[in-house]
């Protein structure tokens, strides 16, 4: 088994070898020309709305499978199954709308915004935009 792995680090003036396809991590001078990075607080953000606007329906859509079993199970109501899958499907795209909703909505500025962003959706939904046609033009996306 020698040989094989976990391997040490590159001794120290030799440079480590790059499997191929591997692409080197920009340094942070790459990044700010050519690339454009979400803000720490921006991605907050983002990431605080999209717990709140999936975890909230993914729990609902667990909680029908788990209400209608005990229903079912205590002989208190008979739930068909087409209704319990309806419930809990619904739920779910629920948590997909409020994934999208989490990055829409969230503020770019260095203020966070109101309590549910949607000022914000028409703004971000407009950058999108505009960074898709950049894309497809082959421009960087942007200027802001």
């Amino acid at each position: 088994m020698a040989g094989k792995g976990i391997q040490g680090r590159a001794p120290a003036g030799k440079a480590k070898r790059q499997s191929p396809g591997q692409s080197p991590r920009p340094s942070a001078k790459q990044r700010s020309t050519g690339q454009q990075v979400i803000p720490d607080a921006v991605a907050n953000r983002m990431a605080r709305r999209i717990a709140i606007g999936t975890g909230i329906p993914t729990v609902m859509g667990m909680g029908v499978f788990v209400g209608s079993y005990l229903l079912v199970s205590r002989q208190i109501m008979e739930v068909p199954t087409g209704v319990t899958l309806a419930a809990s499907g619904a739920c779910f795209f629920l948590g997909v709308l409020g994934l999208s909703f989490g990055v829409l909505s969230a503020s770019w500025e260095d203020k966070p915004g109101s309590l549910l962003g949607t000022e914000q959706i028409g703004v971000n939904i407009g950058r999108l935009r505009s960074s898709i046609k950049s894309m497809r033009t082959g421009g960087n996306g942007p200027q802001a």
